[in-house]
Parts: C-alpha cells; structure tokens; sequence
C-alpha cells in the first residue's frame, strides 16, 4: 500500500506556483533647484529615493538603446545616465556645456544640446555608447527646446529671449534659416510629415504654426491655447498633441488635423513638463510652482493625485508611457 501510495502521490500534477509580477517602471520627476531627480513609485505613489544630480537638471532623454535615460544638468555642464528600469545612476559625463534641452535624432547618429545661457547649439555624433561634438553654433539669445525632422536633416529650436524660431541643416551644421516669432517662444512639435512645426508661447496664450516645408517657413495659423502655453506631449494616437498653459493653470488637447483644441483639462500649481501612461489615460505632469507632480485622469477631467517632490520639478519621464 505504501509503494502504491507513493506511485499515486508520484502521479499527481505539481501545483502551479504563482509567479511574480513585473514592477512598473518608476516615474523620475527633474527638481531644477534641488539638483536631483524624485523617484516615484506609480504603484504606491510615493517618493522612494532622490538622486543627486548637478545643478539645474531641467530635461530627460531616453537614449536609442533604452538602456539609460539621460539627465542633462545645465549649471554644472554634466549629463547623468540613469537606468530606467532600476533608477540606478550608470555614469556621469563632463564637459557638455550648459546642456538645458537635448535630443537624439530619429536615425540615432546624431545628439543634440541647446545652450540657454550660453547662446549656441552643440551637435554631436553617437556612436552607441559616446558623444563625440562636431559642431557647436552660435545661434541668438536663449536657444530653448529642440526638435529633429523625421529624416534626421533638420534641427529646429526656438529662441527664448530674441522671439526666433530657426532651422539648422546638419549635414552642413549650418543656421539655414530663422524667423520671428511671438513672445517668449518655448516648446516645439513637429508634424508626423515633417510639413508644420507647432511654437508654444509662454508669454502670451496661443500656439503658432509655422509651415517649414518650402526654402523659407511660413506662419499659417495661431492657436489659443491659454496663458503661458509651454510644452508639449504626443497623446499617442497619432492626431492629438497636449500643451501644458503654465499661467493659465490648464492643459489643452490640440488635433493636429484641425489644428483646434478640442480638450482642456485642469493643472494647477504652474504645470510644465508632461508624461503620458502607457494606456493612455492618465497625464503626469510637474506643478512647477507647487513642488508637486500631478496626475490627471483624461476621462474625468479631473486631478486624482499630487506626489510631494522637489523645488521647481521641470522635466518628467517613465518608461512606462504611451507612444510619443
């Protein structure tokens, strides 16, 4: 009987074990005035460490690997690589001066840094894991936010301080145009076909279009968005586009087909940089003003948290987001 047992016991199918569930990526929140990055558990919603930087980390870039996220920390001319998975700091890179905005091109040869107090444009080569700087262009006062063109030709950035938009060629590294533009020009989007680029005012209440696809741009449309319209974030739907209104204390839902805002939604406390969640329902945005980063539920129009972070939160990325 117990050989039998034993064989019947032998037989029996093993209980599945449950297995572990995957951890979500965090979400890293850029404190510009305490010089280091929140990091936010989205679980929870709660802080669970910060991670000093150099001064003034203003905006965040995954690289093309999406191996690291890179913090570019303006005042102390340093960029810190930083697991996205992990939140753990990789390595730090010295000597890339003044970097506020970057930006990798769509074919990854190519990174990209603006100089807002220092009045240039660093072009540099990627060759996978290094920098490498080719150019650096003198452009005019506080080059602000970048933007590449799908083909990885054009870089265009707006001038802060001298109300400009201009396009530099990369092949030739080399200014090919610049035009005026409304007061206090700050982020900018391009259109899938490369045709508009999308200028947000920060100090007035509208979005410009500029048509950049004939030798010379053309304004061919102002949008009202609200009081000091300042950055943008693909929806991920490939037609709708977020701006956040930072005085107006509002986020408006452009269509990139009708040019129009067709949503508008409450973000109080200065709202800056923003983030999408990967289903698309949720916007995480840092409440410049408050020092807090604020999660906005889309469907219902309405804040449902506020995550306590540092002095003047700018940039903000997860891994976990939806399309851009």
């Amino acid at each position: 009987m117990t050989l039998c047992c034993l064989v019947g016991a032998a037989a029996l199918p093993a209980l599945a074990q449950p297995q572990p569930q995957p951890q979500p990526a965090p979400v890293f929140v850029l404190n510009s005035l305490d010089a280091n990055v929140s990091v936010i558990n989205p679980l929870t919603w709660t802080e669970t460490k910060r991670i000093a930087t150099g001064k003034e980390p203003h905006h965040i870039y995954l690289t093309p690997d999406e191996k690291s996220v890179i913090v570019a920390n303006a005042l102390s001319d340093t960029l810190t690589f930083i697991d996205p998975k992990t939140a753990e700091v990789q390595r730090v890179i010295s000597g890339i001066l003044d970097p506020y905005h970057l930006r990798f091109s769509p074919d990854m040869k190519w990174f990209v840094t603006a100089a807002n107090r220092l009045n240039h444009i660093d072009l540099y080569r990627w060759d996978g894991s290094n920098i490498t700087l080719v150019k650096r262009v003198a452009t005019s006062k506080t080059p602000s936010h970048l933007w590449i063109d799908s083909k990885s030709t054009t870089v265009y950035s707006t001038m802060q301080d001298s109300d400009e938009l201009i396009a530099i060629d990369l092949a030739t590294q080399t200014i090919k145009w610049r035009t005026p533009t409304g007061s206090i020009p700050a982020d900018l989007y391009g259109s899938a076909d490369d045709k508009l680029i999308l200028v947000g005012l920060t100090g007035g209440d509208t979005v410009e279009v500029f048509d950049v696809s004939g030798k010379q741009p053309q304004r061919t449309k102002v949008i009202k968005t609200g009081a000091g319209a300042h950055a943008f974030r693909a929806l991920g739907d490939g037609r709708h586009v977020l701006v956040s209104n930072r005085v107006a204390n509002s986020i408006s839902k452009l269509d990139l087909q009708t040019l129009a805002v067709v949503d508008s939604y409450p973000a109080p406390g200065g709202p800056d940089c923003m983030d999408v969640s990967r289903d698309g329902k949720f916007i995480y945005v840092t409440s410049r003003w408050a020092r807090k980063l604020t999660v906005i539920d889309m469907t219902d129009r309405k804040v449902v948290r506020q995550v306590n972070v540092g002095k003047s939160p700018h940039g903000v990325w997860t891994l976990d987001h939806a399309p851009r």
